[in-house]
């Protein structure tokens, strides 16, 4: 009767641990970045002209022809101008001194059994100070233009878009995430809206390649540096 190999499941496992650690960071724009447009309703009838107001051009407005965002399938520009600052400075300093003295009555001779007790003379005093101080600092800046596709319309009217764009470079790849809820009145001319009016933003810059490889730790250097750490 031979004995079972436990070498495979053990590499299997391991393996699997492996790929874990060597994943990438999730990302934080989730969802789909594109969706296709509804298709055209079929009239059943011959669509009238004569009249200013045209069911069928429903995303255009009186005095343009310019068409507005407002099904999905849509597409608009977004204005990403972020630019975030933020200081925190903390200092604390306390500090204490006590002093204690105790002298006693005298009188009792030298050398006898009271002499100790009664001709004492004591004193103690102690003192502790603690003085700290902390300071942080962060500063983030990212300014771009992304056209983004209308992925949904909420029953408010507001538009859900996402979009990306990718650029690759010399082996490396840089892709440009966004997503958010937009409301159609704070769209611009030109189809554009400006960041801080986007609702739930997210945008994310992720890389990957030979130099985002090079500036990051691999998973092994992950590993070992969370498992040998005494801290």
């Amino acid at each position: 009767m031979t004995t079972p190999n436990l070498r495979v499941p053990g590499v299997a496992v391991l393996c699997t641990l492996l790929a874990a650690c060597a994943s990438s960071p999730p990302s934080i724009v989730n969802g789909p970045l594109i969706a296709a447009p509804q298709p055209a309703p079929m009239f059943l009838e011959q669509p009238r002209t004569g009249a200013i107001f045209q069911p069928h051009m429903g995303n255009t407005t009186l005095f343009s022809s310019e068409r507005r965002p407002r099904a999905i399938g849509d597409t608009m520009k977004v204005d990403i101008a972020e630019n975030i600052r933020a200081i925190q400075k903390q200092t604390g300093e306390t500090s204490r001194e006590s002093k204690l003295a105790a002298k006693g009555p005298g009188g009792a001779k030298a050398g006898t059994a009271l002499a100790s007790l009664i001709n004492v003379d004591a004193s103690a005093s102690g003192s502790d100070s603690f003085k700290g101080s902390g300071n942080a600092e962060t500063s983030n800046s990212f300014n771009a233009q992304l056209a983004v596709t209308v992925i949904n319309v909420l029953p408010n009217g507001n538009l859900l878009v996402a979009g990306e764009r990718s650029m690759g470079l010399n082996g490396g790849v840089s892709t440009l995430r966004f997503s958010g809820i937009v409301n159609p009145r704070d769209i611009g001319p030109g189809n554009v809206v400006a960041s801080r009016d986007v609702v739930n933003a997210s945008l994310e810059n992720a890389a990957r390649g030979d130099v985002s490889d090079a500036a990051s730790r691999s998973w092994l250097q992950r590993v070992l540096a969370r498992s040998l750490s005494i801290w």
